[in-house]
C-alpha cells in the first residue's frame, strides 16, 4: 500500500513517523495563533517534542491497527501542514473522518485543496473506503470552500458539536462518497 506522494513541487505528503515529532512541534509553535480559533485548547506540553512523541506513539499504534492515517505535509524537513483520517471503520460502513490544517505562510495557494483531494484518492484506491466525512466550524468559510472544491457535500449542521477554542461550537457536516462499489472490491 502506497500512502506517500508528492503534492506539488517541493511539498510531500508522508505518513508521520516518530522521528517527525520535533518538526511537528516546531510547526505547532510557529502556527499556534493561526490555529487557535480552529482547534481545541492545547496544553503547553502539546507544543513540545516530548508531547508530540507521546501523541505520535499513540497514533502510530492506531495506524498499525488501521484505525487512523496521520500524514504530515513536508517542505524539505519542515512540517507545513497535517491531514489525518481518523475513526476508520471497515465493513459495510467503510468510512473515516478527515481533519487538516495548512501552515499560515502557505495559505491561499491551493495546498489544502491539493492535499484533501490526494487523501480522498488514497482513501478510495489504497484504503478502499466508501466515504469520508468532515466538519468545519460554521465560521470557517475557507475550509468549507476546500471541501466543496474536493467534492464534499454539506449533509447537515450540528449544534454544539465540537469543543474548539474553549467553547462548544456549531459545525457544518460534510461527506464525500468516494465510490459505489461493493465493500473491499478493488478500485478500477
Amino acid at each position: 500500500m502506497t500512502l506517500d506522494q508528492t503534492l506539488t513541487t517541493g511539498i510531500e505528503l508522508r505518513v508521520a513517523t516518530l522521528a517527525d515529532a520535533a518538526a511537528f512541534a516546531e510547526a505547532q509553535v510557529r502556527n499556534r495563533e493561526h490555529l487557535a480559533p480552529w482547534e481545541p485548547v492545547r496544553s503547553e506540553r502539546w507544543f513540545t517534542t516530548a508531547g508530540q512523541e507521546d501523541r505520535l506513539k499513540a497514533q502510530l499504534v492506531r495506524f498499525q491497527n488501521r484505525e487512523v492515517v496521520p500524514w504530515f505535509l513536508f517542505e524539505g524537513d519542515r512540517v507545513v501542514g497535517a491531514i489525518t483520517l481518523t475513526d476508520i471503520v471497515p465493513g459495510p460502513f467503510r468510512s473515516a473522518s478527515l481533519g487538516y490544517w495548512i501552515d499560515k505562510d502557505l495559505l491561499g495557494k491551493g495546498l489544502a485543496t491539493t492535499a484533501v483531494q490526494a487523501v480522498a484518492e488514497l482513501a478510495d484506491r489504497e484504503l478502499r473506503l466508501h466515504r469520508i466525512e468532515a466538519s468545519t466550524l460554521v465560521s470557517n468559510e475557507a475550509s468549507q470552500r476546500v471541501l466543496r472544491k474536493c467534492g464534499f457535500n454539506q449533509i447537515g449542521t450540528a449544534p454544539d458539536y465540537l469543543h474548539i477554542a474553549g467553547v462548544w461550537q456549531t459545525c457544518h457536516l460534510y461527506q464525500r462518497i468516494l465510490n459505489t462499489r461493493d465493500p473491499g472490491e478493488p478500485a478500477p
